[in-house]
């Protein structure tokens, strides 16, 4: 075994109070506002320079994906691909048992996930759909990784602290401590300068973008003029928060949610056990009346109208009417995409082709991530 390094001493170290600092302020009112300002930037030139951007998205395959992933992101894969961007989507199956005890049904569920990519309309020739546990390049850029982060930057990570607030005091995994630092390899390795996210994931792409300033300035570049890492920017969703249909966040945990793969019968048996309130006259009014809201929301989300016409149309139909037109809105919008989900599912031949190519894809460009980190750190022996 080789010895342990010496500890360093605090000036050693990347001056880790104003990283924390930086980390902190990721979604304050000012780095907010700047975010969305860069966001809407990078929006109008996406059609006009496609070329310029490699955009990364990733999904946990710890269950089946349902509307709020289509509505909060799955829904921009395809027009991001067909506007020319290079589009990678990550099947993030080793980032499962960062808070799991074991990986349950976990080929069937990255296999549903592939499918419904497709089914969405990410062709395979234009994008790569691609999984972590088939990667091991990218995998080990985390030791390198791991030595340019303090403790006390994982600890302040608003996903690590959630997670360590509801195990009821249980242990945290090293997995889940170190959850922010395998997301940036996520990024990194495959040089995504493009990253959608909503606002609460802004601290995990600082990170990333810290991650990679740290490399540089302390690794240097394998080649004089190009940093080894691009900087990634955020592509920020502007897609309402859709609620489960308990009326709490949608959650594939809570088994709340309404899935892509549920036929139109199943997702009319779902909404009817929507909650909502006991007021006979449907308004749209999000903050005092969340639940009808939301179902007023998802209507307008299916192609039914404005949240507040939907409402007026309905009157004092109630709930019931309410959970009519909605369930007729969603099965008749996601009707096409069913269909072409189930010539998927039926093809488990092809889906296991398209992850294959994706992966080769992914380790081609992990592999010339890794060499160009070893020549950086001088150890290309």
């Amino acid at each position: 075994m080789t010895s342990s390094p010496a500890p360093e001493t605090a000036g050693s170290a990347q001056a880790p109070s104003s990283a924390e600092e930086a980390l902190a302020s990721a979604v304050d009112d000012a780095s907010l506002a700047r975010s969305i300002a860069r966001s809407r930037e990078i929006e109008a030139d996406m059609p006009v320079n496609p070329g310029r951007y490699r955009m990364l998205t990733g999904v946990r395959p710890t269950g089946n994906m349902h509307l709020g992933h289509y509505f909060g992101t799955m829904r921009t894969w395809a027009p991001i691909q067909d506007m020319g961007i290079d589009t990678w989507i990550l099947v993030a199956d080793y980032q499962v048992i960062t808070d799991r005890d074991g990986v349950g049904p976990i080929r069937e569920r990255v296999l549903s996930l592939v499918t419904d990519a497709l089914a969405v309309g990410v062709d395979p020739q234009r994008s790569t759909i691609f999984a972590h546990s088939a990667v091991p390049a990218q995998n080990q850029l985390m030791l390198p990784f791991l030595s340019l982060v303090t403790e006390s930057e994982l600890h302040r990570n608003p996903t690590v602290k959630s997670e360590l607030e509801a195990t009821d005091g249980r242990a945290m995994s090293g997995l889940m401590l170190t959850y922010p630092v395998h997301q940036a390899t996520d990024i990194l390795f495959c040089q995504a300068n493009l990253v959608p996210v909503g606002k609460d994931q802004l601290p995990h792409l600082e990170q990333a973008r810290l991650i990679a300033q740290r490399f540089d300035k302390r690794y240097g570049r394998a080649v004089k003029d190009h940093p080894v890492f691009r900087r990634p920017e955020a592509l920020l969703s502007q897609a309402p928060m859709l609620l489960g249909l308990d009326g709490e966040k949608m959650s594939k945990s809570r088994h709340n949610t309404i899935e892509l793969r549920m036929s139109a019968d199943e997702t009319a048996k779902a909404l009817k056990k929507a909650k909502t309130d006991s007021e006979r006259v449907i308004t749209y009014d999000p903050a005092n009346r969340p639940e009808v809201s939301n179902l007023l929301m998802l209507a307008s989300l299916c192609g039914a109208g404005a949240p507040e016409e939907i409402a007026e149309r309905i009157g004092d139909g109630g709930a019931g009417t309410l959970k009519k037109v909605t369930t007729e809105a969603v099965n008749e919008f996601f009707a096409p995409i069913r269909a072409r989900r189930a010539e998927l599912a039926a093809n488990e031949d092809y889906l296991l082709k398209v992850l294959g190519q994706g992966n080769a894809r992914a380790n081609e460009v992990a592999n010339r991530t890794l060499d160009d980190v070893r020549t950086a750190m001088q150890m290309n022996y």
